[in-house]
């Protein structure tokens, strides 16, 4: 057992625990590290660790998790120090934090409780409450058997019940689960109407053929100081985990005539439940339809390449894997050793503005990959199509001859087609089945 100093002001006391079995796959294995940022998120939640307990076995006991030993020495520890609350590292089952709640005499939490703990304190908009509550139905609607076992029939005082006394009536437990399944169809119904907005909004942007840029990161990364350095939309960045869970979009101008919008995301984190990815999907959808994909990377962090990995993995859980992304490396100013270098990949401190430059003319030749320059034969007849052409292209030069505006613009591939009739020359890409 290993003690936790702190001159924060006390609160509620936390005693933290972990497993790393042998028999776990080693993802859902906890160590060090993963009990250090376990301590960030016990202190996000406005708890106070004080002590820090790491059990190594073959593999998990099924009652106690930890196993007797290791669950009476976390007993004596919490009760020493007053604690009011022990949190896991590692997910337990209903059953399992019902043992442990009644061997250690105090409040049992798992990671994922404690995450949705803290998502519910910072969600703010609406959009973010409605996700949240959402993914804690989700997560409390299995777990209802193991919090509801010493229940009875409400029409009869034991187990036993008297003659005369029983009856078809429900569990508490029965109505508990018809409830909760109502609260979440509401939920969902109330988020796909989010969705229905977003998508029109997305339309608009299409419409306007604005680029989407998204920031995406694991948690603290320095997402919303990057996103308030590129954009100066002033979004509080506290350095505190999950600080920003609602979606902020932001304009911006990368050149003379093309402007794209930044998008935040919530910060991804080892062990995100799956509630939560799933509930969230209102906000993450939008890296569905982004143009580019910023992978924010906490360089000063230590344990950056195994946080990559882990915003990487989440990407493929999104099928958002071949959209094209740039490794912005943060915080490079207090990084001593070599700086990362190579295509798609920029080193910057959002904080003091270094490498924003270099970082927008990645972003505009991410853009431009999927671009091409034409030259547009536009009759007088048809000049009103000019405004048209300047909302949703890059133009570069315009010329007025006798025979017509002669419009030299770089536009999407996928919007050739829009103007192929002043395109001279213009003949129709082949399909794959054609070549």
């Amino acid at each position: 057992m290993r003690s936790i100093e702190t001159t924060e002001k006390q609160l509620e006391k936390a005693v933290l625990a972990g497993l790393a079995a042998s028999s776990m796959d080693e993802k859902d294995r906890s160590c060090e590290e993963t009990m250090e940022e376990l301590e960030e998120l016990v202190k996000t939640a406005g708890a106070q660790p004080v002590g820090m307990l790491l059990q190594n076995r073959p593999t998990p006991d099924p009652g106690t998790f930890l196993g007797d030993g290791k669950v009476e020495e976390l007993r004596e520890y919490a009760e020493y120090n007053q604690c009011d609350l022990a949190v896991f590292d590692n997910e337990l089952s209903p059953s399992q934090m019902r043992v442990l709640e009644e061997r250690l005499g105090i409040r049992v939490l798992d990671r994922t409780g404690l995450i949705l703990d803290i998502f519910a304190q910072r969600a703010r908009t609406r959009e973010g409450q409605l996700q949240v509550e959402l993914a804690q139905y989700q997560y409390l609607l299995p777990r209802l058997t193991g919090m509801w076992t010493h229940l009875v029939r409400q029409t009869a005082g034991g187990g036993k019940s008297p003659v005369g006394t029983r009856g078809p009536g429900e569990t508490q437990l029965e109505t508990d689960r018809r409830h909760i399944r109502r609260k979440i169809q509401k939920l969902e119904e109330e988020l796909e109407d989010v969705r229905k907005i977003r998508a029109n909004q997305r339309r608009s942007r299409e419409k306007n053929n604005t680029p989407v840029v998204c920031l995406v990161g694991y948690t603290n990364a320095g997402k919303s100081t990057l996103l308030n350095q590129l954009t100066g939309a002033e979004i509080p960045a506290n350095d505190r985990l999950f600080d920003t869970l609602d979606t902020t979009t932001r304009k911006r101008k990368i050149g003379p005539s093309q402007e794209i919008m930044i998008s935040d995301t919530v910060g991804f984190i080892r062990h995100l439940p799956t509630t939560l990815v799933e509930a969230f999907k209102a906000t993450l959808e939008e890296l569905e339809f982004a143009d580019v994909i910023v992978n924010v990377i906490d360089i000063s962090n230590p344990d950056w390449p195994d946080q990559a990995e882990v915003v990487e993995d989440l990407l493929r859980q999104l099928q958002v894997e071949k959209t094209p992304c740039i490794r912005a490396f943060n915080k490079c100013d207090k990084y001593l050793g070599i700086l990362p270098h190579g295509e798609d990949t920029v080193c910057i401190s959002a904080k003091t503005g270094e490498g924003i430059d270099q970082l927008i003319d990645a972003i505009r030749q991410q853009l431009e990959r999927n671009a091409v320059t034409v030259t547009l034969q536009i009759p007088y007849s048809d000049a009103g199509v000019v405004e048209q052409i300047s909302a949703v292209t890059a133009i570069q030069e315009t010329s007025y001859e006798n025979d017509g505006i002669y419009i030299r613009t770089v536009i999407d591939r996928d919007r050739v087609r829009q103007f192929k009739k002043y395109i001279p020359g213009y003949t129709e890409p082949k399909e794959e089945w054609e070549l």
